[in-house]
């Protein structure tokens, strides 16, 4: 199944395309307003899912680069081992590539790149970026094929 690995680059060119579209149109924290719930808002996150460990000097960008390099070569190989579980494969595929996306940012740059800002009244949600939302796509998909994913491949 690695015909799925296409997905992954589509989603890590979309990624690192929309992060430096903002980065060159945006200073750090400058934000945008584009509905009564959302901004784009450049912002730098050291750490992982909501700045985890972002204020700890630096060794957590080794930790987490490695950690998702780590993930990435085991869901590669489980990729490469799947017949005819097309939904699992395409879960497989979006995480490979958000946590690619993400990887390059922490090899590259030293941090990831997050722009997207939801909220609502003074509460805002974390910002995210285009990887983000592939991985939480990806694992979404992941627990429905895991709940029906048998019963639509033999549909299939």
């Amino acid at each position: 199944m690695h015909r799925w690995l296409w997905l992954s680059l589509v989603i890590v060119a979309l990624d690192q395309v929309s992060k430096q579209l903002v980065e060159s149109s945006l200073m750090v924290y400058e934000t945008i307003p584009l509905l009564p719930f959302f901004n784009l808002t450049l912002a730098y996150n050291e750490g992982a899912a909501f700045s985890f460990l972002s204020d700890q000097g630096g060794w957590q960008r080794w930790f987490f680069a490695l950690v998702a390099a780590v993930v990435v070569i085991v869901l590669v190989v489980w990729l490469s081992r799947l017949k005819h579980e097309r939904l699992l494969a395409v879960s497989l595929s979006l995480v490979i590539g958000g946590a690619l996306g993400n990887l390059l940012d922490r090899l590259l740059i030293g941090h990831v790149i997050d722009f997207l800002d939801f909220f609502y009244h003074s509460y805002h949600w974390p910002a995210f970026n285009v990887a983000d939302i592939a991985i939480t796509l990806g694992v979404v998909l992941m627990f429905v094929d895991a709940l029906v994913g048998r019963k639509l491949d033999s549909k299939a």
